[in-house]
């Protein structure tokens, strides 16, 4: 029953067979050469042999590794089987035995090899022949004569065709390596003397180069093509690689199909072809041609071949190089131009036809235009061209008319392996001429979308765009001259949709960053009203007073700005809601985008103000740290919104924008990029009103042309003599060395909102009488609810401008009401020329916005007048609530602010403001956290473990204070600690001992580390926040500019159906909505669907809350900043490793050898030292950035 059974299987499988034989026959009107035509190949050259035996008539065959069996290559045969069970991912392909059983169980007239793999093997060759199967290629004895480069060399010899002086034969042993280089002179090159495409390839320029080349080249040769032998020739500088197609059919006849330009390389392997040759001389053009004609026929070659030559840039001479006994990678250029099928005259040629009867004589062959060919690979061009794997998220492919995509292994969902050659696709740009060309090959492989994983994409468009490029022809050496095109940064910038998509994933699983510390009540669902007003140029709006303040300081100068403020009649307003108001009441998380869209109407509300302070202090800080954003790019795009309106910003004196001092030409040169970058007024202020580090701050901005407004930090009461220290003699004098040191404004800086209605009377009249020039300014707190009548105060006794917020984000912690003062000065002489009417609805947008923000609350509900008994600034006091929450110290809070006020009695009685306020709140909170009393902090001092803003404070890092420092307190903490100098503490000014910066050496570390894409701007920020700037860098590499992301859905989830819209640029949105989140797989990994713009993308996030104690251990990865920690480059296996623990190494001596695509990488000591670590063995798997090794320095 079983055999009747099997006999009734093996009739309908015979007539499925007929079938399909009957069915392709139909598509051609002639006979197909064959049956069924296998591609014993992988990936894209699979698919062109399909395709071309399909359109003949012929059924189709695919074969494919286990690791290939999702490859489309497999899916677009008529019938594909998996083959090298048991076998590597190559040595499937490898396999003779099992492709050729296969063959005949299946009865495939003939196979096709494509090239790489088995194209060049004649024992592959001679086991098809033997079972009646015929080779789509040369015979056996010509693929050995081609095959062997050795054996190549002589046949040209022996037919008259110049080559390059080179070994007689293969090179087996260093030595013989050596001796021949040694006769040859160097550079030499060892060459794979089986298999071609720049596998087992290494240029030597000195003996010492040789033995590792010569041990690679081997090695690299045997996993690429079973054969390790390899042959050297004397190396040619600075040549173009010209190659030449041929058919010959097995009558001896021989015709070409034009040269091609194979010039642009890189490790040998080509990587732009073009054809015809561009500005090759004719003569050259037609000797090469003829030469590879005669060679082909003088050997009696057959089928497809190629011949490459070398020409000699130097004297035009031209030198053959070798025949490739198979169809190219670059075939399709030539195709292009001439109109020729090459895969399908391989394949009839196999078959018996001749050149005659296909239709090919060499009268009747032409070029047409001109085509070229550009790789697109998974390579990342920024880590040395380092194969990438990983999974491809989105896979959109160009097209249009004059492109040809050849596809490879590449779709949305694939899996990209190591395994294997790290072609996604071949494109192919036809056009009129070498412009039009290059031009449509830019278009093209812009259209292209790969995400997941790393491309070449954009390194191929940079250097297609390269002038040298465009202008034409170049030399092999062409990519090694121009090291610019690597910098391939800007690829991944631009992989805008995936790593957005990142993020909201990550966010939607984890909930926001638990720094950002939106823990407060969920963003309202709804939007705010955007708030739109007509500019005060605009026909029925207000006109202001010309000029502008602004028009005043930009044409005139910072005086003549400071003497146009000090004539106006009216008081003028400086606007804090963008940088002071929402540090005091939401810490600083004001995001750009929301602040953005504020901007054209506070501009037209607002035209003749005195500044919006929008920068410096912590905004700074926290724009990197908590929002993930540039603070440059936010500077940079408000001057954009608001170019008439002066800006204004904090600067902390010597400290810059930071906590502590820095070597004085950081100051000088920070303040120097902010006025290039559109900053204006620079309020400068010292943390414990130490002239010399205000002078310091005021000379910086001096000399950066910005205008100087000097700070009195306000503390105390100087209408109460029971206080003392801080009276009107104390800020009198204080305010006569910033006049006299050049202030163009003077500033009343009142922190914690100390400064009572009878103060600012007191304090602004003595100020204003003494210096009747000089404007002034005061800024204040409204913590107590005093603020808007010592405002109302202030101008009355003179000053000039008072800073203010608008309503919806004044109060409190915050600056006093702006829409209060307007209406209190309104009618009076000091009217601020302000419009209720027009700032209404900028306020209501703010009113709207800050519901967005609720997360960010203080919970605060009330001023507080024991502000003047703790004396805390108004922004420290809402962000130490929020970390007395974090710490686990919420019921704490009135026992911390005694703390507060205790803290500051230890400390001296200082001024308190960013920093000193910090060195107070730390330790407050060290008080508290470790219950200790006033009186016990001073006895303990010796023993207890300060806080390090404590011992620096104590230890000079930011001044002196107005009455020294307390002792015996400070003796005490600093007792056995010292400074990198040696000394106890700076004697003065910290900044004055400290060396200045190289900022070209911080440059190029950065470079270095984060790639070339490194502006000014950025090595300030680094220079300030050094830690800060570096975790901000790899979070944009990670995740994108995050900046573009909808307030809601930065600070929360999103939910499942959820849909957000967002600009990314100009004229480009995305669309993002949430599909799925699925459940936690073994490794503590959710997936997350979503859709981008209607394309379903998937991110695998951990659940960082229920998740991580499944995650899967991960290799230890090396610390970019690090010298000791050698890194791997790339994706792949260790195949060697060289060193052991306690070696001592010298800088490029291998560490390890990786193995990844066929290619080898080989990781080298980035410094002299002993090994102390080795993280690797031999056969397991590196991620890119995967710690190797530790060197240790040498002594």
């Amino acid at each position: 029953m079983l055999a009747r059974a099997s006999r009734r299987a093996s009739a309908a499988g015979r007539a499925k067979e007929a079938s399909k034989a009957a069915r392709f026959a139909s598509i051609v009107s002639k006979p197909a050469p064959f049956n069924k035509v296998m591609a014993a190949n992988r990936g894209e050259i699979a698919l062109r042999i399909m395709r071309g035996a399909t359109e003949l008539g012929c059924q189709t065959l695919g074969i494919y590794a286990h690791e290939d069996r999702f490859s489309p290559h497999r899916f677009k045969a008529d019938e594909s089987f998996m083959i090298g069970k048991g076998l590597s991912p190559v040595g499937a392909y490898l396999s003779i035995p099992d492709i050729v059983e296969l063959a005949k169980q299946h009865d495939v007239g003939a196979v096709h090899p494509g090239y790489g793999f088995l194209s060049e093997n004649a024992n592959f060759a001679d086991a098809l022949s033997r079972e009646g199967i015929t080779f789509v290629g040369p015979p056996g004895d010509t693929l050995r004569r081609w095959g062997d480069k050795t054996m190549a060399r002589q046949a040209a010899e022996a037919a008259g065709v110049q080559v390059i002086p080179g070994s007689e034969g293969p090179v087996r042993t260093l030595d013989d390596a050596k001796a021949f280089a040694a006769e040859a002179g160097y550079p030499v090159i060892v060459k794979a003397a089986h298999g071609g495409g720049g596998r087992g390839m290494r240029v030597v320029r000195s003996e010492e180069e040789m033995e590792s080349a010569f041990t690679r080249a081997s090695s690299e040769a045997a996993a690429a093509f079973g054969d390790g032998t390899v042959f050297l020739e004397k190396f040619v500088e600075r040549p173009r690689h010209i190659e030449v197609q041929i058919l010959a059919d097995s009558q001896g006849n021989v015709v070409h199909l034009f040269d091609r330009d194979c010039s642009v390389q890189r490790r040998h392997q080509k990587v732009v072809e073009m054809a015809p040759a561009l500005h090759l001389p004719a003569a050259t053009r037609e000797a090469i041609l003829r030469d590879a004609v005669h060679l082909a026929e003088v050997t009696r070659y057959e089928n497809a071949g190629t011949a490459e030559f070398l020409v000699d840039t130097s004297d035009g001479k031209h030198y053959f190089l070798e025949m490739n006994p198979r169809v190219q990678v670059e075939h399709t250029v030539t195709e292009a131009v001439t109109g020729r099928d090459i895969v399908q005259s391989q394949i009839q040629i196999a078959a018996g036809a001749s050149l005659h009867e296909l239709g090919l004589k060499q009268k009747d062959i032409h070029t047409v235009g001109f085509a070229m060919q550009c790789r697109l690979t998974t390579e990342d061009p920024s880590a040395n061209f380092a194969p990438d794997s990983g999974i491809i998220s989105v896979y959109r492919s160009a097209n249009g008319p004059g492109v040809r995509i050849d596809e490879g292994p590449g779709f949305t969902g694939a899996t990209i392996t190591p395994h294997y050659d790290s072609l996604l696709a071949k494109v192919t740009a036809h056009a009129a001429d070498f412009d039009a060309s290059r031009r449509k090959m830019i278009r093209a492989l812009r259209e292209f979308r790969v995400r997941g994983v790393t491309t070449n994409k954009q390194y191929l468009i940079g250097l297609l765009s390269d002038e040298d490029f465009a202008s034409g022809p170049v030399t092999t050496r062409f990519i090694e001259e121009h090291p610019e095109l690597l910098d391939a940064r800007a690829e991944r910038e631009r992989n805008r949709g995936e790593r957005l998509t990142r993020y909201l994933a990550q966010v939607t699983v984890n909930g926001p960053e638990p720094t950002l510390g939106a823990t407060g009540h969920p963003p309202a669902a709804a939007d705010p009203i955007l708030p739109t007003l007509p500019l005060p140029t605009t026909p029925g709006a207000p006109q202001p007073p010309p000029p502008s303040l602004y028009s005043i300081y930009k044409s005139k100068g910072p005086e003549a700005f400071a003497r146009a403020v000090r004539a106006s009649k009216a008081t003028l307003i400086t606007d804090t809601t963008t940088r002071d108001a929402h540090q005091s009441l939401l810490a600083t998380r004001l995001r750009t985008r929301d602040i953005l869209a504020a901007m054209p109407a506070m501009r037209a509300a607002m035209p003749n103000a005195y500044s919006f302070e929008n920068w410096g202090g912590a905004t700074f800080d926290v724009a990197m740290r908590f929002l993930r954003e540039c603070p440059w790019e936010r500077l940079s795009a408000m001057r954009e919104a608001v170019p008439d309106v002066p800006f204004q910003m904090l600067l902390r004196g010597a400290n810059g924008v930071g906590y502590t001092s820095y070597p004085d030409n950081a100051v000088h040169k920070f303040c120097d990029v902010a006025v290039r970058s559109g900053m204006d007024v620079f309020r400068v202020f010292d943390s414990l009103n130490y002239l010399p580090n205000l002078q310091l701050g005021m000379d910086a901005v001096g000399q950066a042309g910005g205008i100087v407004e000097a700070a009195l930090c306000y503390t105390g009461d100087v209408t109460n003599p029971v206080q003392g220290r801080y009276d009107l003699d104390y800020f009198l004098g204080l305010a006569r060395d910033l006049v006299e040191h050049g202030t163009h404004v003077l500033c009343v800086k009142d922190m914690a909102g100390l400064l009572r209605p009878e103060a600012a009377t007191l304090l602004i009249g003595a100020l204003r009488k003494e210096f009747p020039n000089t404007p002034i300014h005061v800024h204040t707190h409204d913590t107590a609810g005093t603020g808007v009548a010592s405002m109302l105060a202030a101008s009355r006794a003179g000053a000039d401008a008072v800073d203010a917020a608008f309503d919806a984000m004044s109060g409190m912690t915050s600056q006093p009401s702006l829409g209060a003062i307007v209406a209190g000065l309104q009618g009076t002489e000091r009217d601020t020329g302000l419009d209720l009417a027009s700032l209404a609805p900028v306020n209501e947008y703010w009113e709207g916005l800050r519901q967005v923000y609720a997360p960010f609350e203080s919970g605060q509900l009330s001023g507080s007048s024991d502000v003047f008994i703790h004396e805390m600034p108004g922004g420290q006091l809402t962000n130490l609530q929020f970390q007395s929450r974090q710490n686990n110290l919420a019921d704490r809070w009135p026992d911390l602010k005694r703390a507060y006020a205790a803290a500051n009695r230890i400390l001296g009685d200082i001024p308190k403001v960013t920093p000193s306020s910090k060195v107070c709140g730390d330790l407050a909170q060290f008080m508290i956290t470790n219950d200790l009393s006033e009186q016990e902090v001073v006895e303990r001092a010796e023993s207890l473990s300060f806080p390090s803003s404590v011992v620096e404070y104590l230890q000079g890092y930011l001044g002196v204070p107005p009455y020294g420092f307390p002792e015996p307190f400070r003796s005490r903490v600093l007792k056995g600690r010292t400074l990198p100098s040696g000394k106890t503490h700076f004697e003065g000014r910290p900044g004055a001992e400290l060396e200045p910066l190289d900022f070209e050496e911080v440059e190029a570390d950065l470079r270095k580390r984060f790639g070339e894409r490194i502006t000014e701007q950025d090595v300030m920020s680094a220079v300030m926040y050094p830690s800060v700037f570096a975790d901000w860098s790899d979070f944009v590499a990670k995740y994108g500019d995050v900046s573009v992301i909808p307030t809601r859905q930065f600070v929360s989830p999103m939910r499942v159906g959820e849909e957000v819209a967002f600009e990314i640029e100009k004229g480009k949105t995305l669309i993002a909505k949430l599909k799925f989140v699925g459940e936690m797989d073994d490794s503590g990994q959710r997936e997350v669907v979503m859709e981008l713009n209607g394309e379903v993308r998937t991110a695998r996030v951990l659940d960082e809350k229920h998740g991580a104690g499944r995650a899967v251990v991960a290799r230890p990865k090396a610390d970019k900043a690090n010298p000791a920690h050698v890194a791997s480059p790339m994706f792949g296996a260790c195949v060697d490793v060289k060193v052991a623990v306690g070696d001592t190494v010298e800088v490029g001596q291998p560490i390890a050898v990786l193995s990844a695509m066929k290619m080898e990488s080989v990781i080298t000591a980035t410094r002299r030292g002993e090994v102390t670590d080795v993280f690797v063995l031999v056969g397991e798997t590196l991620n890119a950035g995967d710690l190797v090794a530790n060197i240790k320095p040498a002594a």
